[in-house]
């Protein structure tokens, strides 16, 4: 599977296929695309998340113990269904919070009322995790219940037990505070991601009212200062009506300052019916952007294949430009 294929299979997002065939089905519980039940495919090393709907263009079946997708009756790609740890393969992956008091337009999440997992759940799941010998790395996101100090101290005292205990890469994804830099650093986070959800600012104010899009470029700028080089990332979604002149501008924005942006397909949900215009991006726009994107990362020196936690080396719901592209 190259890039083109990945693209294909992104933009559409989804396959028609017995679900039965998979033994690892999930149901995404943070983001836009929380509530799809979805599979982890990987094919020649390079893998996608696809959600399971019987509407899709796309069509999945087994042959000769390879999962085989299909296009109008031509076959795009062939591989294997990848076997999860928590959320993703190697990852124990654990959302702290899956509620949200923030209303961002585009997201699921408020509406779904899901649960707040307690330390002892997040403990025991990462155990259970990490006695597969397959954990190599653990990540932390969250909604947030209450407020987000509160979603940065419970994340703090989270990393520090885990700290403790495991010896893998630990990476956390969490609303910015004050002093939330600092204090996951020493608690011993090794990479951070603050989403951004989109840098067009006119969009982020109508569909991100909750939160201020400047305080987390700033949050940004203080991260990479503190957990350096290709240790933080953000999330940049793409298909809310941004255009491709303002996608790039943002992108280079992200990256003048240390940031390694993913660009992350727009998902529609039932549950935001018109509140929100989602047009998910096609093949051909999320590959000039990945390009662009893979353009500036170079020229800052940065790479989006250094990363060893959360979504850069999952790969599945994203191009990754150093992972993706050839060459």
């Amino acid at each position: 599977m190259n890039a083109e294929t990945k693209a294909q299979l992104i933009s559409v997002g989804s396959v028609n296929m017995d679900p039965s065939l998979i033994h690892w089905l999930t149901i995404p519980t943070a983001g836009p695309g929380a509530g799809n039940i979805a599979f982890f495919f990987n094919s020649e090393g390079h893998r996608v998340r696809l959600a399971v709907k019987e509407n899709s263009p796309l069509e999945a079946k087994m042959e000769d113990e390879e999962l085989v997708i299909r296009k109008y009756g031509v076959e795009i790609a062939r591989g294997i269904i990848e076997e999860e740890l928590i959320h993703c393969p190697d990852q124990a992956f654990i959302t702290m919070c899956e509620q949200c008091i923030f209303d961002c337009k585009f997201c699921p999440v408020p509406k779904l009322n899901g649960k707040v997992k307690s330390m002892d759940q997040m403990l025991k799941m990462i155990a259970e995790a990490n006695e597969t010998g397959r954990m190599k790395a653990i990540s932390i996101t969250s909604g947030v219940e209450i407020s987000a100090e509160d979603e940065v101290e419970r994340a703090e005292k989270l990393i520090r037990r885990l700290r403790a205990k495991y010896n893998v890469p630990i990476g956390v994804s969490v609303y910015p505070t004050e002093d939330s830099t600092c204090r996951l650093k020493f608690a011993g986070a090794d990479e951070l991601k603050y989403n951004v959800e989109t840098m067009d600012r006119k969009l982020h104010a109508e569909l991100c009212p909750d939160q201020d899009l400047e305080y987390l470029l700033d949050a940004l700028g203080e991260g990479v200062k503190v957990f350096g080089k290709n240790k933080v990332c953000s999330n940049v979604i793409i298909g809310l009506g941004e255009t491709d002149e303002s996608a790039m501008k943002g992108i280079e924005e992200l990256v003048s300052i240390g940031v390694v942006p993913i660009l992350r397909a727009a998902a529609k949900h039932p549950l935001r019916e018109g509140e929100v215009t989602i047009e998910r991006p096609s093949a051909e726009r999320l590959l000039n952007l990945n390009r662009f994107l893979k353009e500036k990362l170079d020229e800052y020196g940065l790479r989006a294949d250094k990363f060893e936690t959360m979504c850069l080396p999952c790969t599945g719901c994203d191009i990754n430009p150093h992972v993706d592209f050839e060459g």
